[in-house]
């Protein structure tokens, strides 16, 4: 059997009063979803242990199966494993946005973020801009390493995470003056926080941004702290084959740490003009290689919820459905063998408020020797109407591969 899970970053939300009482979800055209739904399951996952904060890394890792809890170590680390960083254990990894920052406050610590990804900055740019910094701010133990578009990492040997740093894309619109670094090493970070805006808010490359109407990439974010992930192999949980498509380094990161296979996809951007037919085609030759599970990660619900982007949420909804799922499902259905397809979020990312909440996401899961006949919408709504919650979300996977919890 041939197993998809198509995992539609912060696709959840909330009622919108403009969209008559409606979440983006339940407003998109959806065809194929609602097929889908209408001849499977729908109902509700726990994906955030309680207590925990609601990122896209504890979520991701519950539904690839690993309790947060027992296997979290830091977000930043993760991601350092898919830019190939080798890791020691004495090492801590901070995840590094190039972020906007205001311009006209002198006081560094009284300007306002104004955007966490510098309109989602090229990864061509972003090299440029990372070198400058490297030239000033690196010294012995301590190294930048370039990622994908805003998404980069420090390593700091001998390091400490007895340290909070707040993530950027939860301050969208405030002042950072209450969010300064605090604990270990703090004023050493805020110091490096704010030489890198007199590095980088007048070079070349932000001043062509400028002429262009595009925000500049003016100032380093330090946050996602973490040691040396260790989780056990996926194949070895599951006695499955699997491999990951994604666009983010987090999602890349959690593959290679379960010894799953990252598959690169040119042009996959993680926003709303990702490349979806690249995907597809490579969950295809995923499938045609002999893997037994995908897990296609589409990333551009959630950019458009934290840039408060409504229209574009649904957009990024509807694209999910015709250009991912149905023609993985007109793939697998042609192949004549049994298949499932999973669809859900990770996360919500309510437009309201542009970042990520704990609550409860929706999931479907079809299975092409189980259909069925389910009255509940894929929705927020349908999957609590639905009476079924998985409430240990790293339990999920399980439950779609093997029927059981």
């Amino acid at each position: 059997m041939k197993n998809i899970l198509i995992l539609a970053d912060g696709m959840a939300d909330e009622p919108i009063e403009n969209l008559g009482g409606k979440t983006p979800m339940e407003v998109a055209e959806t065809p194929m979803m609602d097929w889908l739904a209408s001849h499977g399951q729908v109902g509700l996952v726990q994906t955030v242990p309680n207590g925990m904060s609601p990122g896209s890394d504890t979520a991701n890792l519950s539904i690839i199966g690993y309790n947060p809890r027992e296997y979290y170590t830091g977000r930043s680390p993760l991601e350092a494993r898919s830019i190939g960083i080798q890791m020691k254990e004495s090492d801590v990894c901070f995840r590094v946005n190039f972020v906007t920052l205001s311009e006209e406050e002198e006081n560094y610590w009284e300007k306002t973020i104004e955007d966490h990804s510098a309109d989602e900055i090229t990864t061509e740019e972003a090299e440029v801009l990372l070198e400058a910094i490297k030239m000033e701010m690196e010294k012995e133990g301590r190294r930048f390493y370039r990622g994908v578009s805003y998404r980069h990492a420090l390593i700091w040997e001998q390091g400490s995470i007895r340290i909070t740093l707040e993530p950027p894309h939860d301050l969208l619109g405030q002042k950072i003056t209450d969010y300064r670094p605090k604990g270990d090493y703090s004023q050493e970070i805020a110091a490096m926080m704010e030489q890198s805006y007199a590095i980088l808010n007048n070079h070349p490359v932000n001043e062509a941004r400028r002429q262009k109407g595009l925000r500049p990439a003016n100032s380093l974010w330090l946050w996602g702290e973490g040691v040396r992930p260790e989780l056990p192999s996926f194949a070895e949980r599951h006695k499955k084959k699997g491999a990951m498509i994604s666009a983010v380094d987090l999602l890349k990161g959690i593959a290679l740490a379960a010894e799953m296979k990252s598959i690169y996809v040119e042009g996959a951007t993680g926003n709303i003009h990702t490349n979806y037919q690249g995907k597809v085609d490579a969950a295809i030759q995923a499938f045609e290689s002999g893997d037994d599970f995908v897990y296609l990660h589409v990333e551009a619900p959630d950019e458009c919820g934290h840039r408060g982007e409504q229209e574009n949420k649904i957009k990024a909804i509807e694209f999910i459905d015709q250009k991912i799922i149905k023609p993985l499902y007109t793939y697998l259905q042609e192949q004549g063998t049994a298949f499932k397809i999973a669809v859900l979020p990770d996360h919500p990312t309510p437009l309201c408020i542009r970042t990520h909440t704990c609550e409860p996401v929706p999931y479907l899961i079809y299975s092409s020797d189980e259909m069925c006949v389910n009255m509940y919408p894929f929705s927020e709504a349908g999957g609590k109407e639905s009476g079924m919650f998985i409430d240990k979300g790293y339990q999920f996977m399980t439950y779609f591969l093997e029927d059981k919890i």
